[in-house]
């Protein structure tokens, strides 16, 4: 299982929104544009972890989906439900990543454990993403920027915990963090408008 806790480094840019906080879905996509690259400076490489056997990690491959579903222009999706990135192929993924673009920037994407209050909240970071570190595993980290959701309770039996997450709180995470990074790649080239009324849709 592919998790991190719900800590964010101190002196990194973050922003934390509750997927059910429709009216700030827009500081999502602001969020995710501010920590982007310029248009054409590298290649916009996203990878999903997680695994479709844990309904708490199943946050990564979900988000994966819906993003390959909806075929964004220069970005590159890695970790689906198809075809998920977990503890057994990540190093090989990001090696693979790493040979076929050139500077890319990765965005990190991962579903985490927090305290209670913080379930179903969505945070845009700068830096990686941390995987493993939910359940006691030191994987290598992930990204230029991460997005994570709060998908349970830490603190025991993390495990079982995951196999014991509603699939709708996840589900509808795995929504709201797929359609807030397709309009922040979609919109680099439109502008704000766009933006109000992709989110609107």
């Amino acid at each position: 299982m592919n998790l991190k806790l719900d800590k964010t480094p101190e002196k990194r840019l973050s922003t934390h929104v509750h997927y059910q906080d429709l009216n700030n879905h827009h500081s999502l996509v602001r969020a995710i544009r501010h920590l982007l690259p310029a248009v054409g400076s590298s290649p916009i490489v996203v990878v999903c972890i997680g695994t479709d056997r844990s309904t708490g990690d199943a946050l990564g491959p979900l988000v994966g989906s819906y993003l390959e579903r909806h075929h964004l222009p220069d970005s590159y999706v890695y970790g689906t439900l198809e075809k998920p990135v977990h503890a057994v192929n990540l190093n090989e993924t990001l090696a693979l990543i790493n040979c076929s673009y050139k500077n890319p920037f990765i965005i990190g994407i991962d579903a985490c454990l927090g305290a209670q209050q913080n379930i179903g909240n969505i945070t845009i970071a700068e830096g990686p993403v941390l995987p493993g570190a939910g359940v006691k595993k030191e994987l290598i980290p992930v990204g230029d920027m991460n997005i994570t959701g709060v998908v349970n309770i830490s603190g025991f039996m993390e495990y079982s915990v995951l196999q014991n997450t509603r699939l709708n709180v996840v589900m509808s995470l795995s929504q709201v963090i797929g359609r807030s990074l397709s309009v922040a790649l979609l919109s680099r080239r439109k502008g704000k408008f766009l933006s109000k009324l992709l989110l609107m849709d």
